[in-house]
C-alpha cells in the first residue's frame, strides 16, 4: 500500500496507565494522553524524569513496563489499537510496523555479532525481505546515513566503530525494515555535542526520506527545535500542552511548560559560573604531571592504544576542574588514571604534594579514602540488592569505623547533606528517581570524608530540572565542606556554571586549558571554538546554520584520531598548515595569565 504523506501513522485517545501496588491496588501513572503523529512528521514528547514520555511512547508497541497495565482508552497505530492485542498478534507490528530506538546504542547491539547481521535481522526475520533485499537496504542507509566506508561498516563488530557511529547504526537497524513508525528515546542524550550535530541532522534526513512518522522522547529542548515538528508537554502522565515546535518554544500558555524553556541550559559564556575563592592551600590537592597512559600491551613494553600524551592539570583545594571533550578524547581515562585505576606508563601522581603510586592496589587506605568517584550511571553504581542503609553504610566503616548509633547519625547527616530524607535509608535503588539515585552515588562518596571527588558524565542521563538540581547541589557541598572536584562532562554549559578551571582535551592531549571564564570569553583554540559552536540552541533552523559554518563544516563528523605524530587535530582543523601541524607537535602559547593552549597559529591569528 502507497503511503500518505498526511495519513495519521499513531494516535493515543484517552490513554489511561496504571502501576500495579503490592497490594493490588492501582495507582494511575497516565490519566489521559491524546495526541497524533503523522507521516514525516516528528513528534517529540517532553517533561521532567517520571513525567510518563518512555511509558505512553512504548503504548505504541502494545507494551507496559513489567508492574503496569493498559487501564484505558486508546493507542492506535495504523488505526488499530495494539493495547488491546495478544503478544501472539503483536508479533508483525513490533519491528516491521514500528521500531524502537533506545538511549544506549551500546546496550542494543550483541558485542558477539557483526553489524550488518544485526542491521538486517529484523526484515529477514518477519519476512518482508530477502537477505539480498535486507543487505541492498542497509547499505542504502548506510550512505544515508553519512556513515565511514559504508560499504564495508556492516562487517566489523559494535566495539569497532565510536559512539555516534554505533547511535547511526541503531538508526539504519531500526530502518531497514521500512517501519512506519519509529520511536526514538532519549538517543543523543549520552553523545557529545559535535557528535549530536551528526547524529541530529542523520535522523532528521533520514526520516524524512523514508516517509516514517516518529515519536522523540526527550528531556532537551534544545534538541527537540532541531528535529521536532510538534511537541506535546508531559506531567504527571498528563499533557499539559501541545503544538508545533515554535509556538511552544516561543509562546508556552501552560505555567509547567514555562518553567521546562526557564530551565533550558543556557549557552556557555564567561561570568556565568561561580568561581570559588583562593583556597588556604600551600600545594594542589591533587595533581598529574607528564602522563602517558594507555589500554593493552604493545610489542615494544608502550600500550597497545596510547590514549594520553603529557597531560598535565593540577586541582586545587576547594576549585573544580572542569574536563571537556569528544567521546574518545580522554576524558575518563584521565579519571581512571586519577583514581588509580589505570596506572600511568610515564608522569607523575601528586596527593597533598606528596608522590603517590600510580597503582591503585599498591595505595595505602588514607590515599585511597582522600579520592573518590562517582559514576555516571547510578543504576549500575548501585547494587540493586541493598537498602540504601547498606550502601552508604559501608564505607562508613571501611574508612572511618564507625559503627552502631554513631554510623546511623553519620548516615542521617550524609542523606540531610544531599537533600534526601532520612526515610530513604531503608529503600532499594529501584524503589528511587533517577535524580535520587545519583544523590545516594555522591553520598556515598562523601561518607568517606574525601579530598577530591572525581565526577564522570554525572548529570548526563538526567533531565534539565534535576540535573540543574544536582549541579547546585554540588556547589553548596563545595562551599560547605571544601572537597574539589574534577567534573568530567561533554555538557558545556554545565561545566561553564560549575567549573573554576577548564582543561579541552583532545585525542588525549590538552589543547587549552585556564580560567573558566579565561577560555570562554575568548576560545583560542580551533578546537575549543568548535565544541562551543557545537552547543545546541533552542530555536528552530540552529541546525542548518550550524552545519554551514566554517568551523562546524570542517570539524563535524571527523571523529577523535590518536596519533603521535604532529597535530591531532590537523584533519579537522580549518586553520590547520599542512607540512607543518601533520609533522610537528604544536608549541604552547598563552593568551594570557594561567592560560595555555597548543597551537602552530600565533594568537593574533586565532582571536
Amino acid at each position: 500500500m502507497a503511503r500518505q504523506q498526511d495519513e495519521v501513522v499513531f494516535e493515543t485517545r484517552d490513554l489511561k496507565i496504571n502501576a500495579l501496588r503490592d497490594d493490588g491496588t492501582e495507582l494511575p501513572i497516565v490519566t489521559g494522553a491524546d495526541f497524533k503523529v503523522r507521516r514525516g512528521e516528528v513528534v517529540a514528547l517532553i517533561g521532567e524524569s517520571g513525567s510518563g514520555k518512555t511509558t505512553i511512547s512504548l503504548s505504541s508497541l502494545g507494551y507496559c513496563k513489567p508492574g503496569l497495565k493498559f487501564a484505558g482508552g486508546e493507542a492506535l497505530l495504523l488505526g488499530n489499537n495494539v493495547t488491546e492485542m495478544s503478544t501472539e498478534d503483536l508479533r508483525p507490528y513490533r519491528g516491521e510496523k514500528v521500531a524502537y530506538l533506545a538511549q544506549s546504542a551500546a546496550a542494543t547491539f550483541n558485542p558477539s555479532l557483526r553489524i550488518n547481521e544485526q542491521v538486517t535481522e529484523a526484515p529477514i526475520l518477519h519476512g518482508t525481505k530477502t537477505r539480498e533485499e535486507a543487505n541492498s537496504k542497509a547499505l542504502e542507509l548506510y550512505h544515508a546515513l553519512e556513515l565511514p566506508d559504508p560499504e564495508n561498516i556492516g562487517d566489523r563488530f559494535p566495539h569497532q566503530v565510536s559512539g555516534g557511529q554505533l547511535q547511526r547504526l541503531m538508526a539504519a537497524m531500526a530502518l531497514c525494515g521500512e517501519p512506519d513508525l519509529l520511536v526514538l528515546d532519549e538517543p543523543t542524550t549520552a553523545l557529545d555535542v559535535t557528535t549530536q550535530i551528526e547524529v541530529l541532522k542523520a535522523f532528521k534526513q533520514v526520516i524524512k526520506e523514508e516517509g516514517a512518522a516518529a515519536i522523540y522522547v526527550t528531556h532537551d529542548l534544545s534538541v527537540v527545535a532541531q528535529i521536532a515538528d510538534h511537541i506535546v508537554v508531559l506531567y504527571n502522565g498528563e499533557v499539559k500542552e501541545a503544538g508545533p515546535v515554535d509556538t511552544i518554544i516561543h509562546s508556552s500558555k501552560h505555567p509547567y511548560t514555562q518553567r521546562l524553556m526557564a530551565a533550558i541550559k543556557p549557552l556557555p559564556e564567561a561570568g556565568q559560573g561561580e568561581e570559588t575563592k583562593d583556597a588556604n592551600a600551600k600545594s594542589p590537592a591533587l595533581q598529574v604531571r607528564g602522563i602517558d597512559a594507555g589500554y593493552g600491551k604493545g610489542s615494544d613494553g608502550e600500550p597497545a592504544a596510547m590514549i594520553l600524551r603529557d597531560v598535565s592539570v593540577s586541582i586545587d583545594r576547594g576549585k573544580t576542574v572542569g574536563i571537556i571533550g569528544e567521546s574518545g578524547c580522554g576524558k575518563s581515562t584521565l579519571a581512571r588514571v586519577f583514581a588509580g585505576l589505570l596506572p600511568p606508563v610515564r608522569g607523575d601522581i601528586f596527593l597533598d604534594g606528596d608522590k603517590m603510586n600510580g597503582d591503585l592496589g599498591s595505595r595505602p587506605r588514607q590515599q585511597l579514602q582522600k579520592i573518590q568517584f562517582v559514576y555516571q550511571m547510578a543504576d549500575t553504581a548501585l547494587n540493586p540488592r541493598q537498602r540504601i542503609r547498606d550502601i552508604l553504610g559501608r564505607p562508613l566503616e571501611f574508612y572511618l569505623g564507625l559503627t552502631g548509633k554513631k554510623k546511623e547519625q553519620r548516615l542521617k547527616q550524609l542523606l540531610d547533606m544531599v537533600e534526601l530524607p532520612y526515610a530513604f535509608a531503608g529503600r532499594y535503588p529501584h524503589e528511587l528517581s533517577g535524580g535520587q539515585k545519583q544523590r545516594v552515588n555522591l553520598a556515598r562518596a562523601l561518607a568517606a570524608e574525601p579530598e577530591v571527588v572525581l565526577c564522570d558524565e554525572v548529570t548526563s542521563a538526567l533531565d534539565t530540572i534535576v540535573g540543574a538540581n544536582v549541579i547546585e547541589l554540588l556547589k553548596s557541598l563545595r562551599a560547605e565542606t571544601g572537597v574539589s572536584f574534577v567534573f568530567i562532562s561533554h555538557d558545556l554549559s554545565t561545566v561553564a556554571s560549575f567549573a573554576d578551571e577548564i582543561v579541552v582535551l583532545y585525542a588525549g592531549r590538552v589543547a587549552e586549558q585556564g580560567l573558566t571564564d579565561k577560555v570562554l570569553s575568548a576560545p583560542n583554540h580551533p578546537y575549543t571554538k568548535l565544541l562551543m559552536s557545537s552547543v545546541p540552541e533552542a530555536r528552530v533552523g540552529w541546525l542548518e546554520e550550524t552545519i554551514g559554518t566554517k568551523e562546524s563544516s570542517a570539524g563535524i563528523g571527523g571523529g577523535v584520531t590518536m596519533t603521535d605524530t604532529g597535530c591531532p587535530f590537523f584533519n579537522r582543523c580549518p586553520l590547520a598548515i599542512p607540512g607543518t601541524c601533520d609533522v610537528t607537535s604544536p608549541p604552547k602559547r598563552m593568551p594570557s595569565e594561567k592560560h595555555v593552549i597548543e597551537c602552530h597559529r600565533e594568537i593574533s591569528e586565532l582571536t
